[in-house]
């Protein structure tokens, strides 16, 4: 997978999200990755399936891979954060 069509799902919108997903398949990409971690992950689901039922109906979840990352705090301990991959493709 390119890092190009990886999209990072953070705070803004979700439409926002599903403009860019729309726009690396209509560049020609065939999959596109969406990443989260934390509260943005409820948000990378909504993107995938409100993409997959309004916007692309052949779209097809390939593969969903979850994990845990751990981040570095600023008091200096670390913090166990979940994450996901969701692929997406035609």
């Amino acid at each position: 997978m390119s890092e190009e069509n990886t999209i990072f799902i953070g705070s803004k919108g979700v439409m926002s999200y599903i403009l860019a997903c729309v726009t690396q398949l209509n560049k020609g990409n065939n999959d596109v990755v969406l990443k989260a971690r934390g509260r943005a992950i409820s948000r990378a689901v909504d993107v995938a399936e409100i993409l997959r039922t309004r916007f692309v109906s052949d779209l097809k979840v390939k593969d969903i891979k979850i994990s845990t990352e751990q981040i570095k705090e600023s008091e200096g301990g670390t913090a166990n954060v979940s994450a996901i991959e969701i692929t997406l493709g035609k």
